[in-house]
Order: C-alpha cells, then sequence, then structure tokens
C-alpha cells in the first residue's frame, strides 16, 4: 500500500521540515496491522517527494477478527489504499495533520504546490465519487479506472481506480483530506467505530467538512452508518454555519413584505385550510416558523425537528420557553433528529412542513427522504416549500448560476419540483397541487413554490 505526496515549492526540501521527517533518513514505525516506512525517492531544492509504504501482514489481520473464512486470507488490503493507510497516516504524520511546525510556522500556515498519487483506491461509486468529493476541495482529480484484466477488456474495469491529485493546498489540509476519505472512499473501516470517531471526524474536517458539498455522505461512510453517530456529527457540522435564518431568503427588496414573512403565512394559511390540528416542523432551524403555530390555538401540538442541537436551544430561547406559561409550554417539544432517517417520533401528526428544507438535503438521499416522511411518519398533509431556481435572475446580488445559499445542494425549477413532487405523490399514495409563495413574475414565476400534499385515505 503506497502513497507518494510531492512538492514544487522552492525549496522542496522545505516538505521535511513540515512533515518533520528528514530527507536523508529512511523511517519505520509498527502499527496494529503492519509496518509503515517513510521513504524519499527524492529531495533536491527543485522538488522532494515523500513515500509512505505501508506493510500489511493480511494473515495476522484475518486471524483477529470473526468469523474465520478461508477466503479471507485472500484480499486487497495489503495493495489499495483503505482505513489502514488513514491510520497509519494519523501516527506517521501526527505533528503535520495538526498543521504545526516550529521551524517554518508560516510555512504551515501557506498553500504550496502538491502532487498526491495512489496507485490503487477503492472507490465505491466509481472515478465520478472521486471527483465529487476531492475537487470541491481544491483538487484536480485525475483517476483512471484500473481493469479487471487489461488482457480481456470485455471483463470491464475493477472498482480499483489509480487516483492522482495536484493543486494548491495547505500541507495540514492535504493530510486531513486523505484521512478522512480513504475509508470513505472504501466504505469500510478495518476497526470498530465508536462515539470516539465522531471527534476524530470534527477535528480533521474543521476547516472544510461542514461547507463541503458532499458533508452528509463523508459523514455517513466515515461512522460507518451508525444512526446515532452520523445525527451527531451532523448536528455540529450544521452548527458551524452561523447565517440568520431570515438571511437565507434572498428577499427582494421591493416586495411590501419580506418573503420569508409570506412563507410563513401562506404555510400556516395551508394548514389551517387542510385542518391539521398537530403539526411537526421538519427543519425548523431557530423557531420562525413554530412562534407562528404557537399563536393560533387551533394547532393544539406541535414538533419542533432538526438536525442540530444549537439550532434547537436557539428555539427555545426565541420561543422564550423559560417564560412560556404552562398551557403553551405543553402543546410544543423540540427534539433531535434527521429526516432521511426513520424516526417514529414523527407519527401520528396531521401534518409535517418541510420550509426550505429539501434543498439542503444531498439529492442521492431524497429517496430516503421520501420513505421516512411520505412511506413511514405519513402524515394526511406534508408541506414543502422550496426556491424557485428560475427565478433567481432578479436577485441582482446573485452570481449567474449561483444558489441562494452555500448550503444549498440544488435549486429546482418549477418543471424539476413538479417533477419530484409528482413522482413522490404517486409513490407513496398522495395527490399533489401547488401554491405560488411572493411576487410572480409573468416569466420566471414566483420566488418561491410551495406543493401541499393530501394522503388520498384521507381524503
Amino acid at each position: 500500500m503506497l502513497l507518494t505526496l510531492s512538492t514544487t515549492h522552492q525549496p522542496a526540501t522545505d516538505l521535511g521540515y513540515l512533515l518533520h521527517k528528514h530527507p536523508d533518513k529512511a523511517l519505520r514505525f509498527d502499527v496494529a496491522t503492519g509496518a509503515a516506512h517513510v521513504v524519499w525517492p527524492e529531495a533536491t531544492p527543485e522538488r522532494s517527494t515523500v513515500a509512505l509504504l505501508l506493510e500489511i501482514d493480511p494473515i495476522a489481520l484475518v486471524r483477529s477478527q470473526t468469523p474465520q473464512a478461508l477466503s479471507q486470507y485472500v484480499n486487497d488490503r495489503p495493495y489499495v489504499a483503505s482505513s489502514m493507510l488513514s491510520v497509519a497516516l494519523g501516527k506517521v504524520f501526527r505533528t503535520a495533520l495538526n498543521g504545526r511546525c516550529d521551524a517554518r510556522p508560516d510555512l504551515a500556515e501557506r498553500p504550496l504546490p502538491l502532487e498526491i498519487r495512489l496507485p490503487a483506491v477503492p472507490s465505491q461509486g466509481g472515478p465520478e465519487l472521486l471527483e465529487r468529493l476531492f475537487a470541491p476541495l481544491g483538487w484536480a482529480v485525475r483517476a483512471a479506472p484500473i481493469p479487471l484484466d487489461p488482457q480481456v477488456p470485455a471483463w470491464g474495469n475493477s472498482r480499483y481506480v489509480s487516483l492522482e491529485l495536484t493543486g494548491e493546498v495547505r500541507l495540514a489540509d492535504a493530510l486531513n483530506h486523505l484521512y478522512v476519505l480513504l475509508p470513505v472512499l472504501d466504505d469500510a473501516k478495518h476497526y470498530w467505530v465508536s462515539e470516539d470517531e465522531v471527534e476524530k471526524l470534527l477535528r480533521a474536517g474543521e476547516r472544510w467538512l461542514a461547507r463541503h458539498p458532499e458533508r452528509d455522505l463523508i459523514t455517513r461512510r466515515y461512522l460507518r452508518h451508525r444512526r446515532s453517530l452520523v445525527l451527531s456529527a451532523v448536528g455540529r457540522l450544521a452548527e458551524v454555519d452561523d447565517t440568520e435564518p431570515e438571511a437565507l431568503d434572498n428577499a427582494v427588496a421591493a416586495e411590501q413584505r419580506p418573503l420569508a414573512r409570506r412563507r410563513i403565512d401562506a404555510v400556516v394559511a395551508a394548514l389551517v385550510e387542510e385542518g391539521a390540528a398537530s403539526v411537526a416542523d421538519v427543519g425548523c432551524g431557530e423557531g420562525a416558523l413554530l412562534r407562528a403555530l404557537l399563536n393560533e390555538p387551533r394547532f393544539a401540538r406541535v414538533l419542533g425537528v432538526d438536525v442540530s442541537a444549537r439550532a434547537l436551544e436557539a428555539a427555545a430561547r426565541r420561543l422564550n420557553f423559560d417564560r412560556m406559561s404552562d398551557h403553551v409550554r405543553a402543546r410544543i417539544e423540540l427534539i433531535q433528529s434527521s429526516l432521511t432517517y426513520r424516526d417514529d417520533r414523527l407519527q401520528n401528526y396531521d401534518a409535517v412542513v418541510l420550509m426550505e428544507v429539501i434543498e439542503h438535503v444531498d439529492p442521492p438521499r431524497l429517496p430516503a427522504l421520501g420513505r421516512t416522511l411520505f412511506g413511514t411518519a405519513r402524515p394526511k398533509t406534508v408541506l414543502v416549500t422550496t426556491p424557485n431556481a428560475e427565478y433567481n435572475v432578479r436577485y441582482t446580488g446573485l452570481a449567474a448560476g449561483a444558489v441562494r445559499h452555500p448550503d444549498h445542494r440544488f435549486e429546482w425549477t418549477r418543471a424539476e419540483f413538479r417533477a419530484w413532487a409528482g413522482h413522490t405523490a404517486a409513490e407513496y399514495g398522495y395527490t399533489v397541487r401547488y401554491q405560488p409563495i411572493g411576487d410572480e413574475d409573468p416569466e420566471l414565476g414566483p420566488p418561491t413554490q410551495l406543493a401541499i400534499f393530501r394522503r388520498e385515505e384521507a381524503r
């Protein structure tokens, strides 16, 4: 298992200072799965390359696990980059991962021209996944699929690729990218994932993970899909974004009332029209809609749901929980949860609201959202609001092609929204109708679009 890291920074031998490894010395480190070797194939003022070679003992590795099957003795672990290489990186280059360099502190904070090569990387998602994971971090990605047999093209490609990354990146960031993303690419870890893995992930991803477009995928895979750990990590990552909810709207100044206020009024009116007495606000944020729901006595039971514990704390403060009357306090509950995971606490509500939430979900997770909301929770009514991407050209402060908030995974046109809503309604036995929110442009439609789903047997 081999990794090489090169730089053409002048003088290139400064790489030794940053890594705390002398280019004239070959080093060996014992790790749980074998031995890690650090050597320098080249170390000149023009270009320096450090190589990390991890020797795996596959038999000892299998013997430490159960069950013991003969087929396990023949495996890819000694040859491909995986969580074992990630652990070796953490041990061999621990100080560099933390961004410390007492000899060259200014250099440790500076982006450097770097080149990383990994001859064999497992990619559960193909070369395209490598682009999605590394390109947003400033890397130019060159990923070549490795054929199953070069002599038999008809067999196609294996799940392995050779990977080359080039870019101007801070060295500590580069190492942390690899530390997190190598096990993500493999979608596996060779050790038990416990609660301290959340801290490792947040520490390694402190400077970049919260706003990565594949944040949720990275978190799920790194934590081995353990639901409780994923919820904890995603909630804490969401707290990094301190943008006020009202700032996410990018409302047109010419409107007489802010778009955020119009949206809340439209949602409340739709809930009244549908006859809902109990409402769950999923992705409630700091509680703007919750306040409006509590102001309507007809809503006897209100649930605020968010993945961020910080947002829920802010909602409690905004709603003055400590000064609420017992009667009002009995009507509301706040819980931490994620809509892409089943949560039976969302059942038995007349209506569920996703107000400006769905665009924050990674598109591959939308089917999971559909199953959780329409298949399991299955309320009588579902309200979904989302930006109308066509209207974005009316915002003078928004660059062409940009989305309204950096955490938006997508923004739908009216046709795209209706296609998703229509398909979802048909799949789960709902009807759906649409309503504009905000001043409609005769060509581009409204700034916000609302879909009102109604369960067919509930009509």
